[in-house]
């Protein structure tokens, strides 16, 4: 397969249907995270990191992911990586809808409910992840660090993100941040769902 060009455009080209993919990617993203956090089947790798840090820092949940995300920032630097209006963008919505979704659904506790949460959240994010990627505007802190490490190594997103994801799990699990069956789903699968989904959502430069 082709690889997918990702490099962030000038909000100037499309700016309407741009924006808005990017807004809808960015909230059902944060959305997808509280859904796989109430589900109570293991969180999903980024959260695991949230969550050790927050056992340590005792600041809120959306601060937390706000803050890991600036550190990731950090990480596009010897890659080279451009941020975009999507990536501020990106720290600021997502934290706000993570928070506001968790006050709404509550945790839940009949086996249904958990595996419908879990699943439906691991998809959404599948497709949130596609949806705000594709926009180009700038990729968020995370999606940054997976389009960049892709591009400067010649490996596939899937195998690129999964890697990520991974290593995220392990680092939060030994800060203490909670591992399950969930976190094992999500980490295998949110690769090639994103991989197989872009190419229906990426923003392609208009034919002459």
């Amino acid at each position: 397969m082709a690889q997918i060009d990702l490099r962030p455009v000038r909000i100037t080209r499309d700016p309407v249907r741009r924006s808005v993919q990017l807004l809808a990617g960015l909230a059902l993203y944060g959305t997808s995270v509280a859904l796989v956090t109430r589900a109570g089947l293991g969180l999903e790798p980024w959260s695991v990191l949230a969550e050790g840090v927050l056992k340590h820092t005792g600041l809120t949940f959306g601060t937390v992911t706000g803050l890991i995300s600036v550190v990731v920032l950090l990480l596009w630097i010897p890659l080279r990586q451009r941020p975009g209006i999507g990536t501020i963008a990106n720290v600021v919505v997502i934290s706000v809808m993570v928070d506001a979704v968790r006050a709404v659904v509550p945790d839940q506790r009949d086996l249904a409910w958990q595996i419908a949460l879990l699943v439906g959240g691991i998809a959404l994010n599948g497709v949130a992840t596609a949806t705000y990627v594709g926009a180009r505007l700038g990729p968020g802190p995370r999606d940054g660090l997976m389009t960049g490490l892709a591009g400067r190594t010649g490996w596939s997103v899937r195998l690129v993100r999964t890697g990520i994801e991974v290593a995220v799990v392990v680092v939060g699990f030994f800060l203490g941040g909670t591992v399950g069956v969930g976190t094992v789903l999500y980490a295998l699968a949110i690769g090639p769902l994103t991989q197989a989904l872009l190419p229906f959502v990426v923003w392609r430069e208009p034919a002459a």
